[in-house]
């Protein structure tokens, strides 16, 4: 909180924490840190940030220096405040190791994790699967129109819909939530069904809205009561595998999003009459041409909150939730993955907010339905009506 740039360095340079490292790696030499006696890390006016680094980093070559750069770049990006644009490694001599922008870092990562999507999605009042366009100013391409392929026509209603981040498939839970389809946004082979059905007796009680994470591997909830669970179809399968989710105790999950690196999933969790959020680690084995997934160790996410009625991951471990606090009314705000609150966490109120998506491009606005319809918040704007009849707004993913 007292100098955020500088401690997302330093905890870049220390590795992952306990609870991810059995899931990442670091590209950082074992040892490196900043050289000392280096106290504080500003960037200039020009938002470059110079980071020396000690002799453990000397001998890198430039390749695993633009990685190590770019694992620097893409943390700080979710320090909204942070203001930094471009990042110099330095050797402990002060020459310079590599220098990366953010257009550069982009094209470091797979596209598909890189955040940067061509439309914002959601379900009409034809109950079709619909796309619009809109930069950071909110206001182009307001219009919305159906996508390409059969999600587009109509002749399947859908309640709920995810876009795969390379935007060339999605997936649909049909009307009355028991059925999760996969179908091609580039050509008209039509909707596949999959094996996936709920057998709930209350529509509440079906399938939550899916999600993809940037492998290409599909994720939803059945949230049927006491048999509710958690699959993931690989590669948008027809077969789901249930996930085994450890530490969930009594609780049911009802709505899950999956992070874009494929490794954090977070999760609506009902238990004892609240809603939490929490965040579990995704960890795979594989055998053979298959893999087995399980989440383990959930933390929570939104402490303070204790009915949470909607989420989605809005940066590589930033999140924005909509729910209460004890006894209070409902609010919008941005967490952390590990829970804490960032700085100028607090968005502008909107009324009665159902559901709401985020881009990892911070740049992009949010959406949201809320009694108002479907709405838009440019950073820096206020709220936007787009259309007054919609529901489940999506982002890719």
């Amino acid at each position: 909180r007292i100098d955020p740039v500088t401690e997302a360095v330093r905890s870049v340079l220390s590795g992952p924490s306990d609870w991810i490292a059995p899931v990442v790696d670091s590209v950082f030499p074992a040892g490196t840190q900043l050289k000392s006696p280096t106290k504080a890390l500003v960037p200039d006016d020009q938002s470059r940030l110079k980071v020396p680094l000690n002799k453990q980093a000397d001998r890198v070559g430039q390749a695993q220096c633009v990685r190590m750069a770019t694992q620097l770049l893409f943390t700080l990006r979710d320090l909204t405040s942070s203001g930094v644009g471009e990042v110099e490694l330095l050797r402990s001599n002060g020459s310079q190791l590599c220098v990366l922008d953010e257009n550069r870092a982009d094209s470091v990562v797979p596209a598909v994790t890189a955040g940067h999507p061509d439309y914002q999605y959601f379900v009409d009042d034809g109950h079709r699967l619909v796309r619009m366009t809109g930069g950071a100013d909110g206001e182009s391409g307001s219009r919305a129109e159906p996508v390409p392929g059969d999600f587009g026509v109509g002749e399947q209603g859908l309640r709920s819909a995810a876009v795969s981040r390379d935007e060339e498939r999605a997936a649909g839970v049909s009307l009355d939530g028991r059925s999760l389809f996969v179908g091609s946004l580039t050509s008209g082979d039509g909707l596949r069904k999959t094996e996936v059905r709920s057998r709930a007796k209350s529509e509440e009680e079906r399938l939550s809205a899916p999600s993809w994470d940037g492998r290409g591997d599909l994720w939803i909830a059945d949230r049927d009561g006491a048999r509710s669970r958690l699959l993931r179809l690989e590669q948008g399968a027809e077969e789901a595998q249930e996930v085994k989710v450890a530490g969930l105790g009594e609780g049911s999950v009802r709505a899950v999003r999956i992070s874009a690196d494929g490794v954090r999933v977070a999760l609506i969790v009902a238990e004892d009459g609240r809603t939490s959020l929490r965040i579990g680690r995704v960890e795979r084995q594989t055998d053979g041409d298959s893999s087995q997934v399980a989440v383990t160790e959930l933390r929570t996410a939104a402490p303070h909150m204790e009915e949470i009625t909607a989420m989605s991951w809005a940066g590589g471990s930033r999140l924005v939730v909509v729910g209460r606090e004890s006894g209070g009314v409902q609010q919008l705000r941005y967490v952390q993955s590990d829970g804490s609150t960032p700085s100028g966490g607090s968005l502008p109120a909107l009324t009665g907010v159902k559901e709401i998506t985020a881009s990892e491009d911070d740049r992009l606005p949010l959406v949201a339905r809320s009694d108002d319809g479907i709405v838009r918040l440019p950073p820096g704007g206020n709220w936007q009506t787009v259309v007054k009849e919609g529901a489940a707004p999506v982002y890719p993913g």
